[in-house]
């Protein structure tokens, strides 16, 4: 194992985020001397981000405590385009309205974890948050082929694993596509003029890209940069981070309860808590140690409080508190517990009846009626703590409890509040 004389390196090492780096000595003492100015993209394909982008977001977060500038680098330009990294299908392409949208919803994900004004007195480089668009959009065709399209050879990009697996699949690959590593490694050597980045990081689906960016960066501009890229994240038991029956895991409150958020971190595996405190929070390595050595019953109490510093970390101290109190009334006291979420109908609805497998898709707790319904008759759906096997069963004014609420759950660990309206 490598030893970096660096804060920012050996964290990185230390927590698990470095999975390859393009010249690790070099870029361990640009680090040193706290001269590193890292960026990484962010396509705007949705209104927010989701969880499988958190170890990015985490790695800029250190390298602004450790001194040195973040770049978050949104794609208003790159989005046109679609990354085809890691996709058996094109992306659908989004109008430009849509795009901006998703820009300003992406932007708040940032503001709890990185200080963009500078001002916490701790001596931070303030992180900036900078707009491809900017310089894609006014790019001419001929001269970015001729000043930037020469340098990359068609026989390379075809042995990359975005173009490979794609072509071995017999999957389409656009044409607008396949120029998206070629703005990907543009925006490397455009942010290294504009604002001296010398760093890019990202999963290990783009070390290609990357590796094509430093090189790009030699050649056009004699700029030394350099590349990293983190491990794929997956489970204990090989599942893909991120990825739940739910569906995604997003950041952004509209999209995902505070409650919700909780409750994916409380339901972590226990061979992955420590190694999910060391990428998800800032919490001491050494307090890491000794929350990761415990075992049986204790490990979820390692659980919770995994849950709260994430939580606390994204949604704030109190929207923490409150998920961490209603886990504690369902799990613990079987009380519906007020940050559940929740679903309105009309009263009157409720007074005809609403079949159960319908309010629980509703309520997102299946992905749809026909999934609502294998959950019921396979014994996977409580009305009110009470097993409820009938999917077609009505749900009316008599289910509604003393807290003027029905309870659904599907499991153990997953509920909804339904509240006539």
């Amino acid at each position: 194992m490598t030893t970096y004389r660096s804060d920012l390196l050996r964290i990185f090492q230390e927590r698990g985020f470095i999975h390859q780096v393009t010249d690790p000595e070099g870029l361990d003492a640009l680090a040193a001397r706290r001269e590193v100015v890292g960026y990484i993209g962010f396509d705007c394909t949705a209104d927010s981000l989701h969880i499988g982008s958190l170890v990015q977001i985490m790695m800029l977060r250190w390298l602004q405590k450790t001194g040195q500038r973040a770049i978050a680098l949104m794609g208003g330009g790159t989005t046109r385009v679609g990354d085809p990294s890691g996709r058996d299908e094109s992306r659908k392409l989004l109008t430009d309205a849509t795009i901006a949208t998703n820009l300003e919803g992406i932007r708040r994900n940032f503001d709890p974890f990185l200080d963009f004004a500078g001002g916490d007195g701790d001596g931070a480089r303030p992180a900036m948050m900078i707009n491809n668009a900017d310089w894609l959009d006014e790019l001419r065709y001929i001269p970015f082929l001729r000043d930037i399209g020469r340098h990359f050879s068609v026989n390379r990009m075809l042995t990359m694993d975005s173009v490979r697996l794609r072509l071995e699949r017999d999957q389409p690959l656009t044409f607008l596509e396949f120029n998206y590593m070629l703005l990907q490694s543009y925006d490397f050597v455009e942010l290294a003029k504009r604002h001296g980045c010398n760093l890019q990081m990202g999963g290990s689906d783009q070390w290609g890209n990357i590796v094509m960016g430093v090189e790009l960066g030699r050649r056009v501009a004699d700029a030394s940069l350099f590349g990293m890229t983190t491990p794929l994240i997956t489970t204990a038991s090989g599942q893909k981070m991120g990825k739940t029956a739910a569906g995604a895991i997003w950041l952004a409150p509209h999209r995902l309860a505070p409650y919700d958020y909780f409750q994916f971190w409380r339901n972590t595996e226990d061979a992955d808590v420590g190694r999910f405190l060391g990428l998800f929070t800032d919490m001491p390595l050494g307090e890491i140690a000794r929350l990761e050595a415990l075992r049986g019953a204790e490990v979820n109490e390692a659980k919770k409080i995994l849950a709260h510093e994430a939580t606390r970390m994204l949604h704030g101290k109190d929207a923490a508190d409150r998920a961490a109190e209603t886990a504690r009334q369902v799990f613990e006291q079987g009380a519906a517990g007020g940050e559940l979420p929740t679903i309105s109908r009309p009263w009157q609805e409720l007074e005809a009846g609403i079949p159960l497998h319908r309010l629980v898709a509703e309520a997102g707790l299946a992905k749809s009626n026909s999934e609502a319904r294998r959950l019921a008759e396979q014994g996977g759906i409580r009305l009110n703590d009470a097993p409820a096997p009938d999917p077609n069963r009505l749900v009316g004014l008599a289910d509604i409890g003393p807290d003027g609420a029905i309870k659904l759950s599907a499991g153990r660990k997953r509920h909804a509040l339904v509240r006539p309206t």
